[in-house]
């Protein structure tokens, strides 16, 4: 998995990275709810695990900010609040998962695996859906309310990268790395071009806009 830790004591953050590096997974940190928002609005995750209590913007703000903007990405909310209204309050903002501290690493790691499981993308055989958008991996083609969208290989690429990360933020420099395998130069417009004629085929006139523009950020793909 690649988590997201979003935890403002240094000696839990720590304690978190080290254990689930050493089971294989890697993490990125932020210690405040601003670099937190950012991050999560930045690059996909598997899942992220929040602290509630957060200098700058606290975890429920964050969460709903995320939401709203509609990232899904599966989140496990840590506090030391743990009463029944506490629990509630998170759920309700948006939270998978809630788990008060002090908390066993192992339940910890149980309760990720289990969010990032119900959260997974469900698919068909070889088959994509994203609300009303489809996409065949072994025909390669792809089709909105039963209108047939014809794609250029890279078109197609893109297409299948934003599904398999719809509701998050896909940034430039992870879809250059991605589909044309090779750094990103600040200098060029290839993925906005691809992305504009990617999106005239997708958002076909009537129809409610999938492929979105996140300023300063990227693009997201969002069912419809």
């Amino acid at each position: 998995m690649k988590l997201l830790l979003v935890e403002d004591d240094p000696e839990t953050a720590d304690y978190l990275r080290q254990g689930l590096a050493e089971l294989g997974h890697s993490s990125d940190h932020a210690a405040t709810g601003v670099d937190g928002l950012t991050a999560a609005l930045s690059a996909p995750y598997d899942a992220i695990v929040l602290d509630r209590g957060l200098p700058q913007l606290d975890g429920l703000a964050l969460l709903r900010a995320l939401r709203a903007q509609g990232v899904r990405t599966p989140v496990l909310l840590l506090s030391a609040l743990g009463q029944l209204d506490d629990r509630v309050a998170g759920l309700e903002a948006g939270a998978d998962d809630y788990l008060p501290k002090p908390f066993s690493f192992r339940e910890l790691i149980a309760r990720l695996e289990a969010i990032v499981r119900r959260g997974a993308a469900p698919e068909a055989g070889d088959r994509l859906t994203v609300g009303s958008l489809s996409l065949d991996r072994l025909a390669r083609t792809a089709s909105r309310n039963g209108r047939r969208i014809e794609l250029l290989t890279k078109e197609y690429q893109l297409l299948e990268y934003l599904m398999r990360h719809a509701g998050q933020v896909v940034t430039r420099t992870m879809m250059m790395e991605a589909i044309w395998d090779y750094s990103f130069n600040p200098g060029t417009n290839v993925i906005d071009v691809h992305i504009g004629r990617l999106r005239a085929k997708v958002d076909a006139e009537g129809e409610p806009a999938m492929l979105r523009t996140i300023r300063g950020a990227g693009y997201r793909l969002d069912a419809a």
